[in-house]
């Protein structure tokens, strides 16, 4: 007799598994990028920005904080070189999460590298770099990297067409403070990283000039604040390295 697993016992290939461990892992954070996506959504017609090219901007620029800067430039009537520029600063910090993980992704061809850097965005890179940090093969985790990629894309272009919908029931809809959420996201994707020394003083540091430089314009507050916390946290790390290296005796 021959013994054949049942189709539904089958285990899943390595890039099911990896696809759907990284949806899975996205699918909290989705909780807090929502809100922000509806809220985005509710503003894009008052502000000058068809349903159409709302949709569009979703789909194609893919990045929570520079839509919205980008609308409020938009309807200041601003040049649209000013409007790239400022974007770029705001999204300069992809720089340097893309930074982190290139070591990571360096044997990937290229069209998959290409679709990782659209795909990047605060929460995949919290999912995945927590997937890297891992013990484990890591061959197939570009699946992961997908499958969280997908979740968060689909769950802003939908965010995007609620607001839109629910923007001409309840036009003050902005006011009703659902971008809370996002701030208890990040919390959530900070705090398992606070485990060293070097981290817990990036992020104070990093927290404190957020807040202090709150009110600079076009969100540089945020730039100075991330480089500024990026710099402490490395020069500590540096450090402890350094006293932590062997002294070698003569």
């Amino acid at each position: 007799m021959s013994s054949q697993c049942p189709r539904g016992e089958q285990s899943q290939s390595p890039r099911h598994t990896e696809f759907f461990a990284g949806a899975s892992a996205t699918v909290p954070l989705l909780v807090g990028a929502a809100p922000f996506g509806i809220i985005f959504g509710t503003l894009a017609e008052p502000n000058g920005l068809s349903a159409l090219g709302a949709i569009a901007m979703s789909l194609i620029v893919f990045a929570g904080a520079s839509q919205f800067i980008a609308l409020g430039l938009l309807a200041a009537g601003a040049s649209i070189p000013i409007i790239i520029a400022t974007t770029f600063i705001v999204n300069f910090r992809h720089i340097l999460y893309s930074a982190n993980l290139v070591a990571k992704v360096r044997h990937l061809p290229h069209h998959w590298r290409a679709l990782m850097a659209f795909g990047l965005t605060d929460e995949t890179f919290a999912a995945v770099n927590n997937r890297y940090q891992a013990q484990g093969n890591l061959q197939q985790a570009h699946w992961f990297y997908l499958g969280s990629f997908l979740a968060m894309y689909s769950n802003w272009v939908f965010c995007t067409y609620i607001g839109l919908t629910l923007g001409n029931i309840f036009p003050q809809m902005q006011n009703w403070g659902l971008d809370f959420a996002m701030s208890v996201t990040f919390l959530g994707m900070v705090v398992p990283y606070l485990k060293t020394r070097p981290m817990l003083v990036a992020v104070l540091v990093a927290a404190v000039l957020a807040v202090v430089s709150h009110d600079l314009p076009h969100k540089l507050g945020l730039l100075l604040s991330a480089f500024s916390g990026i710099a402490v946290g490395l020069s500590l790390m540096m450090l402890g390295n350094r006293n932590n290296k062997p002294q070698v005796s003569q």
